[in-house]
């Protein structure tokens, strides 16, 4: 038995009796309208109109000869001062959490949107964002940041919100540590609140495993798909669950497949 087999024995363990069987239309309408109504807590970020924050003057240089200006007094020692929470455009998307990025043995291999991963550009892989799209990344423990293109999916490990390359980790300065909390700003590209999203609720090596899943899942849910992609350490089959007109629809339905299936849930934007 393989690992992954394993681990979905145990989850099935862990589920207990089979749960009542639920009507697929009235069960994703319920939570599609609960979501309207709620919207503003199941999203993880916002959408503002703010003015964009304002960045100061360059200080002219002194004339040749002058004498130099006193140096100004020292900062206190400590982390930079907390950065204005301002989104870089009015009404794009702002979002915060935790940053990680992914370097060897990625470099070179194809990125969700069909380019080569190159670790030296400044890119990025990102759940929900359209391809595209340029996000101004801010550490928020240093005040360092860059402006990144999404052009890949990821990452799909519960409590962060993007996978930074390795020039744009080094850019902030979270190499060392491997991980930071960030803000993202988008300032550039598609509409973010276009498209169709979907919840991803496993990965398996093995294509059996995500075909009994599957098969399961139909019964009560609609819209259930699986998604081969190739790795590093190998060939994976990700099965996804509905195809829904907005994130926050996909949200609510991760929440139900979470209380009801126990499933550790991903809400993706649909590609395909």
């Amino acid at each position: 038995m393989s690992r992954f087999e394993s681990a979905e024995k145990a989850a099935e363990t862990l589920r207990g009796p089979r749960r009542r069987r639920l009507t697929r239309l009235p069960r994703f309408r319920f939570a599609w309208a609960l979501c309207v109504i709620f919207a503003a807590g199941c999203a993880h970020h916002t959408y503002q109109t703010q003015a964009p924050a304002q960045i100061p003057a360059p200080q002219p240089y002194p004339a040749p000869g002058a004498p130099a200006p006193a140096p100004a007094p020292s900062a206190p020692s400590g982390p930079p001062p907390a950065v204005e929470r301002q989104p870089a455009a009015p009404g794009l998307y702002v979002e915060e959490g935790v940053a990680s990025w992914y370097g060897v043995p990625f470099n070179g291999r194809r990125t969700s949107n069909g380019e080569i991963y190159d670790m030296h550009d400044m890119t990025a892989a990102h759940r929900t964002l359209p391809f595209g799209a340029m996000l101004r990344v801010t550490n928020l423990v240093n005040g360092r940041q860059t402006e990144v293109r999404v052009n890949d999916r990821g990452p799909f490990v519960a409590n962060r919100i993007i996978d930074l390359s390795l020039a744009a980790a080094e850019s902030i300065g979270m190499i060392g540590t491997g991980t930071a909390t960030v803000r993202l700003e988008m300032v550039a590209g598609p509409n973010p609140l276009e498209g169709f999203f979907g919840v991803q609720v496993g990965a398996f090596a093995v294509q059996d495993n995500a075909d009994r899943l599957r098969a399961r899942l139909d019964e009560r849910y609609s819209s259930v798909t699986i998604v081969p992609v190739s790795l590093p350490n190998g060939r994976f089959y990700r099965v996804r669950v509905g195809r829904l007109p907005s994130e926050a629809a996909a949200r609510a339905l991760a929440e139900q497949l979470r209380a009801s299936e126990q499933f550790v849930t991903f809400v993706v934007r649909l590609d395909e």
